[in-house]
Formats: C-alpha cells, structure tokens, sequence
C-alpha cells in the first residue's frame, strides 16, 4: 500500500498578507541590523535576547515590525511563532498541533522582542510558511 502524502495546506489564524508583511519588514530589519555589525546585530534564536532589537531597536523600521507583531491577536501570534519554529526545524507540518499548542504555551507578551532577536527571522518565517503549504507569491 502506497504512502499518500497530505498536499492539503494547513489551515492557519493570520493572513498570507499580514506574514508576508512580517517577512517583508524582518528581512529589511535584519539587514539593517546586519549593517550595524554582527556583534551587536545577533542573537541566539532560542535564548529570546532582544540584542538585534537593541542594537537597532529605535529605528523607524523596528518601531514599525514591533507594532505590527504587537497588533496581532493571541491566535495569530501563536500561528507566527509556531510558523517560525517551523521554518527552523523544531517542528514539521504534520507537528502543526505540537507546534501551535507549545507557543501558546510560552506566549508571554513579549513575542515582538523574542521575534525581532532572531537575526533570520523574514527567512524562517517564509520557510515555516511554505511548509504548511502556503506562500508569499503574488501578495
């Protein structure tokens, strides 16, 4: 009997639109940051240090990713940071629940800060998107 691989996109909580806006802004931050230096721009992803968005942190750009990360609800968040995780291998599509019920779990209001300290973020997020079978083409 044949494996019949699930095609079928993963229903997520925020739109296309606003993640790929969040990939957008964080890779143009990440650049900015990278421009800084490395010493000052980078951060561990895990350890959830806000070096990057100290280093860059008052900036127009950062202010602006800061405010649309800290727009979104309880659901969406959750879906970024999980997407996220995603993107970077913790988790895998068919570890969606795993993924989404864990970051619910550490959603603690300071997800922006988390977020922006990680220096691939605009990446692993487009990445974690793309695997749960949806994409930034065309928005």
């Amino acid at each position: 009997m044949a494996i019949v691989k699930d095609e079928r996109p993963v229903e997520i909580n925020v739109s296309r639109e606003k993640v790929c806006y969040i990939v957008e802004m964080a890779r143009e931050f990440g650049a900015a940051a990278d421009a800084i230096g490395p010493d000052l721009a980078s951060s561990p992803p895990d350890t959830g240090e806000p070096d990057a968005v100290e280093a860059n942190g008052d900036s127009p750009l950062a202010a602006e990713l800061r405010e649309t990360i800290n727009d979104l609800n309880d659901d969406e968040i959750i879906d970024v940071i999980a997407m996220v995780w995603v993107g970077r291998g913790d988790f895998s599509k068919s570890e969606w629940q795993a993924a989404r019920n864990l970051a619910r779990q550490r959603h603690h209001r300071q997800s922006a800060d988390y977020l922006m300290g990680m220096p691939t973020l605009g990446d692993l997020l487009e990445d974690g998107l793309t695997q749960l079978g949806h994409s930034c083409e065309g928005i």
